[in-house]
């Protein structure tokens, strides 16, 4: 990453690596609700920029940045001897709240003065004005920005009539206040001395002040969140030095991701661009989440819920019953200049909602959710019939209707991520492959809910949708030629016959058979697929394949994640390992061993795997990917609601031994551990602890 990101709650930073907010137009800042309220923050020293020493920001809620001076003299006389002093920004976020303290050490062995600079400002510029939006109508303005000796605050009038204020408090009155946003502070240090400077940076809505505490009692507060997240949450050992780093990363990025608008926390999409409620994918994230803590998944339905479709407005692409795709919340979405406030151009996001629900239910036992949420899902299923298939031939397909919106809308929504044989990308309404699958997946899950519910005849109703779906799916998608699925039938009905990676989140639904299913896993693990580092978005041989693409020959963690998953629970253990060992092979070369949201789809041949430019780092349902490895590796499939938990394990090349402890499951806690000897092909199983009451399976 070329950029530092911290994050609590509903606020984070994005700084550069030195720790500064450089202004210009940049893109870094402090954001909350979609607005910047820190456009600006840059320490210099002597009025210059420090040297760069170190830049961490690996535990995700701290931020430490080293740096020291450059050689400095003036008319032949030393004034200040190179690497004398030593800086530390050290900030955190904390109830919405951020703290920046200035650590400065004098490590040369005489007295030293020099002066400390601090430039700030904020333009509290909408999130989609930062990412490149024109927009038709003028905006807000700042109408009060003051400064003081004890701080400096500024306030802004939007459009939409909300009131912003950003507020900077410090501990130690400066030397010199000048301008609109530049303090500066003489320091004297004596060898070995060493002084602190804390700022305090406190945004606001309306007036709605965040709490603020001091400097040590919050971060004891933040320290003692991720204490207990980690206490509370699975632990895994084992002798993979990257699995271990990978799953911790993971877990740590999941966290910080975690966000809690009123329902519950749930994840967000990821950092820095998607920090907000995110349809497809906190759905997907919360289910890769459901072997590491269950309530997410409930935090998520609930807030889905909450926001769920009400009206036909083509503006938003929303109709009754239908699932959020993106909810945002400044002021351009607000004033009704986007149409995100919350927006629903999704065509996975119902699907993936009741699909969550029922898995949630599978998993936990919990029916009593489930039905609490029963109209809503009742909405959803109505939406699908009514909605996701207007034309009543039994697929669900999506077209835009906002002339704002977003054209393709699967989870590749990209305008050329949909693409023919000959190069001409598909026409609406397209009817994704994957989303078939979640519809089949959804439907089947559910009905043994509600036959338990007591809801027999809607239960059998949803049985016998789902197998009519497949009855006829393979006559339609099946592609005889390619031996593969089609990515989609075309607004024609026409397949569109590109060798992609959708067709690998069939296998977790059950919708295709085995045959057929072990076909696709090969291709998937085929060179023209799999990169080395995983399975490419689009076949190299595909008309379309572009590796520094977004969606279109590049490598998306979360991707894989689904298609290995799905693999582990056919049965297809070789091709399950290999995605595994590939995306592991990639996360060695990655900073902090973190999956990106994806990487282009260059193979090993290069010797690293590439960086996509944009890509989103941490990210959820990447972070989650971690998670989904853990669950495939001991084929975890629990069924609280038949009492039992199927085991069907391997262990990839290159890992002995896995250890898994206080796994989430059926209101119970499930500790297991693998271990492969020397010349052994399948792991030998001890179950460590088992308090969830449902009997151990093995399926194998």
């Amino acid at each position: 990453m070329d950029y530092r990101v911290i994050k609590n709650n509903d606020l984070f930073l994005m700084t550069d690596h030195h720790g500064d907010i450089l202004g210009n137009d940049a893109q870094g800042g402090l954001y909350m609700k979609d607005t910047r309220f820190l456009s600006k923050l840059e320490l210099t020293l002597n009025g210059k920029r420090p040297l760069l020493l170190s830049s961490a920001a690996d535990e995700n809620y701290v931020a430490r940045i080293r740096l020291t001076n450059e050689h400095e003299e003036e008319a032949g006389n030393v004034k200040l001897w190179r690497e004398s002093v030593e800086i530390i920004r050290e900030r955190f976020i904390y109830g919405e709240v951020l703290y920046e303290t200035i650590f400065l050490t004098n490590f040369s062995t005489k007295p030293l003065t020099f002066d400390i600079g601090f430039s700030m400002e904020a333009d509290f510029s909408d999130m989609f004005l930062i990412r490149g939006f024109q927009p038709a109508e003028e905006l807000g303005t700042i109408t009060e920005r003051k400064f003081g000796k004890d701080g400096w605050h500024s306030v802004y009038k939007g459009v939409d009539g909300v009131r912003r204020e950003t507020k900077i408090i410090w501990d130690a009155e400066p030397e010199e206040i000048s301008g609109q946003g530049d303090v500066r502070y003489a320091i004297r240090l004596e060898p070995k001395e060493a002084k602190s400077i804390t700022f305090t940076v406190i945004p606001s809505i309306d007036d709605n002040q965040p709490a603020i505490y001091p400097r040590s009692k919050a971060l004891a507060e933040l320290e003692g969140i991720y204490a207990s997240w980690n206490e509370n949450t699975t632990k895994i050992e084992t002798d993979s030095t990257v699995l271990a780093g990978l799953y911790d990363r993971g877990v740590q990025d999941l966290r910080v991701l975690l966000t809690d608008f009123g329902q519950g926390l749930f994840p967000v999409a990821g950092l820095p661009w998607y920090a907000v409620p995110f349809g497809r994918d906190s759905l997907i994230a919360a289910l890769q989440m459901l072997p590491l803590d269950p309530e997410i998944a409930r935090g998520t339905l609930k807030i889905m819920a909450a926001h769920q479709g009400t009206e036909l407005n083509p503006w938003k692409d929303e109709q009754p019953g239908k699932i959020m795709h993106e909810m945002r919340s400044g002021e351009l979405a607000r004033s009704g200049q986007v149409p995100f406030a919350p927006y629903y151009g999704s065509i996975d996001s119902t699907p993936l909602f009741i699909l969550l629900a029922a898995e949630y239910a599978h998993w936990t036992g919990d029916t009593d959710t489930v039905e609490r949420l029963l109209p809503n899902i009742d909405r959803a299923l109505e939406w699908i019939e009514k909605y996701g298939d207007r034309d009543g031939d039994g697929w669900v397909e999506y077209h835009q209707e906002s002339s704002k919106g977003i054209a393709n809308q699967g989870w590749k929504d990209s305008a050329d991520s949909v693409i023919h044989k000959n190069g001409e990308f598909a026409q609406a309404p397209i009817a994704l492959v994957e989303v078939q699958g979640y519809v089949y997946q959804a439907k089947n899950r559910l009905a043994p809910i509600l036959e338990k519910l007591g809801h027999t005849e809607k239960a059998k109703r949803l049985t016998e949708e789902a197998a009519n779906l497949k009855a006829k799916f393979d006559e339609v998608y099946w592609m005889p030629e390619d031996q593969f699925y089609a990515i989609a039938l075309d607004g024609d009905k026409k397949q569109v016959q590109s060798v992609t990676s959708n067709p690998g989140h069939l296998f977790m639904s059950g919708l295709v058979d085995s045959d057929r299913a072990r076909i696709v896993a090969q291709r998937l693990v085929a060179p023209d697929m799999f990169s080395g580092y995983g399975i490419r978005t689009m076949s190299s041989e595909s008309t379309g394949y572009n590796p520094m693409s977004y969606h279109d020959g590049s490598i998306w963690p979360h991707d894989n994640s689904l298609a290995f998953l799905g693999m582990s629970q056919m049965g297809f253990k070789d091709e399950a390992a290999t995605v595994i060992n590939g995306l592991l092979k990639a996360a060695e070369r990655f900073e902090y061993n973190r999956l990106p949201e994806l990487y282009c789809g260059y193979d090993v041949s290069v010797g690293y795997p590439v960086s996509y430019p944009v890509a989103c780092s941490p990210q959820a349902w990447a972070a989650g990917t971690s998670v989904l490895m853990v669950q495939a590796m001991l084929g975890l499939l629990p069924d609280a609601l038949e009492g039992t938990i199927k085991l069907n394990p391997f262990l990839p090349d290159g890992i002995r031994n896995l250890t898994v402890k206080d796994i989430p499951v059926a209101g119970g806690r499930l500790s297991v551990a693998l271990e492969r000897k020397d010349g052994e092909s399948d792991p030998r199983v001890e179950i460590i602890a088992n308090t969830s009451g449902c009997k151990i399976v093995f399926n194998g």
